[in-house]
């Protein structure tokens, strides 16, 4: 039979290209092991006590269903697969638009398929072959169609260019490419609408490869018809040797089934290793892999094979060119079985073509292997070869957040549960997850638990716990972790010789820390006086600044520093208008609350609800009206009522007693938040916030907390800073968004003395 050009063209990329679909529903045994309360198969994927995820890998994007029946998809969208409407990469989850109630989804090479509680097929991506069966082939589409002619399907699966179908009744239907016979109706037509695979019924279950597809029936035998290598196949013939099956997977060019025993059978390409039988063997019929016992579930994809074990462990073999086996290692491949480290609990497996899924029975999706498009979900595009958690943070933003700090490209969030988390850039390890990789969504900070307050510097973290201890984390060449040594640290350590410590600030290179006893301590760079202790010498551990007494709140500027005491009066020393290395006393400030500082001006909030400012004032962020610097306080007009103060380098942001915030300076990269990139001399409201409890200013961006527990950003993010998942700058604020599984609950918000600032 002659092949048309096309059909070569397909042929010459299959080293390249391949699918694989996990097959539908939990395999079982005859001992009820699926834990529903039955002994029978399921073709649609059931969901645990309390819901948990159904996942497929394709080739180069990921989809997740959640339990509450929306379907969230990430990695590459060049044909729209994502179905957002968009045609844009995405390495975090985007909802599927227009589609709720799924109950099993099926990720293609460049297309999606769903099915719905309703027994309906829904289809988005490429429709090159007709794959999404709505009648027309060619056209991309970016958004949900749904199947036509089809009702009752109760699971699904896609292939390169293909689909498939199970209706209730136990038919299968396809329809997209068919130039092998993948679409099992007895022809190489392609078909844009289902057609009824011949001679098949009782099927609970199907998966699609490459160009073949396979079908688990009722009573334990497998059927497989399209391309064979050698021979095609246009209607199903059954697996010889097979009976007993309770799952199946197709991967490119190799095939999995599951024994009710579990025991693994597998055939085909064996080029890697992936058919786990100690060879390169391509082998035609089924053979059992060796020492395979107690599988609950397989996948299969390009080059690669995923065993899930009855313990809860995932087992892999074959292809690890990308870290798709999960073992730490990536370019060896593994004709022996290597168990994927860090992962327990799980539930479900899926495999893509070099990349792989899991799903753990509290409900996370975990991810490893190439990442270029994204498709890992972990907000990078950087390979992994060990699990990473897939960030589902558009199901819920980042809340129970009690205060927030705005550090130089990055930013920081204290929950209610006295964790830390952070995100942005993350070059000198501040945001203490244990790498140096930047963050477009918040990740934990490591080891810290009983955090009341925290502060950002230029490259640098401070924490308070609530036992009175100080933590650090980053960039320490001047000493300012406090540690005694002049190491970055990529996750806290604890600052010598502090205890019974209430609030604390961070410079550009020095830290300051108040103790409850009124005094100040201060550690790292001292170049210009800036740690108050009468010399000019850096220090890697707390120093005490001099005579200062009865101080309840301090923040630290590029190159100085400032104290307020119980009295209300304010305290500077080091470089500015100051020019002191021990503290002097700020003429014509009193009955002061709280203050914040910039690079090298500063913003007090009195008692009485009014703002003050002095220095710099380059781009207005002393709020005057003008850009004329003054080194006496004046009080910035037309505002009352305000409760706290935060200063970027050239910016200023104030709360007031309504849950608003104001802002003036600065304004190149949206940091005012008011819609405009233009600097304003006199404030201006941001817009689309109410409710804030307390803001947070970089050179960059800002930050709020508003009263409910969630957080807002808004300004630059060509580092992530943001928190929203994207690079992308933002003229008004944004949610920050966070991990998956957190339910949304109000903060028990306790204003801090302390307002953090970038210096």
């Amino acid at each position: 039979m002659q092949i048309n050009a096309k059909r070569w063209m397909t042929r010459l990329l299959e080293v390249w290209l391949a699918v694989l679909v996990m097959a539908c529903g939990q395999p079982i045994d005859d001992s009820g092991k699926r834990g529903d309360g039955t002994t029978s198969n399921r073709s649609a994927p059931l969901r645990g006590p309390g819901g948990v995820a159904v996942i497929s890998a394709g080739e180069y994007h990921s989809l997740v269903a959640l339990p509450d029946g929306t379907v969230w998809a990430t990695g590459s969208n060049g044909s729209g697969q994502l179905g957002d409407g968009t045609q844009v990469n995405h390495s975090v989850p985007v909802q599927v638009v227009g589609v709720n109630g799924v109950v099993a989804v099926a990720a293609g090479t460049y297309h999606s398929l769903v099915a719905r509680a309703d027994g309906t097929a829904w289809a988005w991506g490429d429709n090159t072959e007709g794959q999404l069966g709505d009648g027309t082939r060619g056209d991309h589409r970016p958004t949900p169609v749904q199947v036509q002619g089809l009702s009752g399907v109760v699971a699904v699966a896609a292939g390169l260019g293909h689909s498939l179908a199970v209706r209730s009744d136990g038919t299968v239907w396809a329809w997209g490419d068919n130039w092998a016979g993948q679409l099992g109706d007895g022809t190489t037509t392609d078909r844009s609408v289902p057609v009824q695979v011949q001679g098949l019924s009782g099927v609970v279950s199907v998966a699609a490869g490459f160009s073949h597809s396979l079908a688990l029936r009722s009573d334990g035998t497998v059927w497989t018809w399209g391309d064979n290598w050698v021979t095609r196949h246009p209607v199903p013939v059954q697996v010889q040797g097979l009976s007993g099956v309770v799952a199946v997977s197709a991967g490119a060019y190799h095939s999995l089934a599951l024994h009710s025993g579990g025991i693994v059978w597998a055939w085909g390409d064996n080029t890697y290793g992936q058919l786990g039988d100690d060879t390169r063997e391509f082998r035609s019929t089924p053979v059992s892999m060796n020492w395979v016992y107690r599988a609950v579930s397989v996948a299969a994809g390009y080059g690669h094979s995923l065993l899930l074990m009855e313990d809860g462990t995932v087992k892999a073999l074959g292809y690890n060119e990308y870290g798709q086996l999960g073992n730490g290692k990536k370019g060896y491949n593994s004709l022996e079985k290597v168990q994927v480290q860090g992962l327990s609990g799980v539930v479900a497996v899926a495999a893509g073509i070099f990349h792989s899924l899991a799903v753990r029975s509290d409900g996370t999706v975990w991810a490893w292997g190439f990442n270029s498009f994204g498709q890992l979900g972990d907000v990078t595009t950087s390979d992994r070869s060990l699990s990473v958690r897939m960030w589902m943070q558009g199901v819920k933003g980042l809340n129970s957040v009690v205060a927030v700090a705005a550090g130089y490209h990055y930013s920081l969030a204290v929950r209610s549960d006295g964790t830390v988390w952070a995100w942005g850039d993350n070059a000198h390890g501040q945001l203490g997850d244990g790498t140096q990789s930047k963050r477009l969504v918040p990740v934990q900070v490591q080891g810290l638990n009983g955090v009341v307050a925290a502060v950002a510097g230029k490259a640098h973290s401070l924490a308070v716990r609530s036992d009175g201890t100080v933590w650090a984390w980053g960039d320490n060449w001047a000493g300012q972790l406090g540690d005694g040594t002049q190491d970055n640290r990529l996750v806290p350590v604890q600052v010598q010789g502090l205890s019974g410590v209430v609030a604390v600030a961070a410079g550009v290179d020095h830290s300051l820390a108040v103790r409850s006893d009124g005094t100040v301590w201060a550690w790292g760079r001292n170049s210009v006086g800036q740690l108050g202790d009468g010399t000019q010498d850096n220090r890697l551990v707390p120093v005490q600044v001099q005579e200062l007494s009865g101080v309840v709140a301090v923040a630290a500027g590029a190159e100085h520093s400032l104290a307020v005491r119980s009295d209300g009066t304010v305290w500077v020393w080091g470089r500015g208008w100051a020019e002191s290395l021990v503290p002097v006393q700020v003429q014509g400030l009193s009955e002061v609350a709280t203050v914040a500082m910039g690079v090298s001006h500063a913003l007090a909030v009195r008692s009485d609800g009014s703002v003050w400012t002095l220095g710099r004032n380059y781009y207005g962020q002393l709020g005057d009206g003008t850009t004329r610097d003054h080194l006496e306080p004046r009080q910035v007009q037309g505002l009352g009522g305000m409760m706290s103060a935060a200063a970027g380098n050239y910016n200023s942001l104030v709360v007031r007693s309504d849950g608003t915030v104001w802002a003036w300076g600065r304004n190149h990269y949206g940091q005012l938040g008011d819609g405009t990139g233009t600097n304003r001399l006199l404030p201006v409201r941001v817009q689309g916030l109410s409710g804030v409890a307390s803001v947070s200013a970089d050179s960059f961006h800002s930050l709020a907390v508003r009263s409910d527990g969630t957080v807002w950003a808004w300004g630059s993010n060509s580092y992530g800073a943001l928190g929203d998942g994207t690079t992308s700058d933002q003229l008004t604020p944004v949610q920050v968004q966070g991990p998956s599984g957190v339910v949304s609950v109000a903060a028990d918000y306790s204003p801090s003395l302390v307002a953090p600032s970038d210096g």
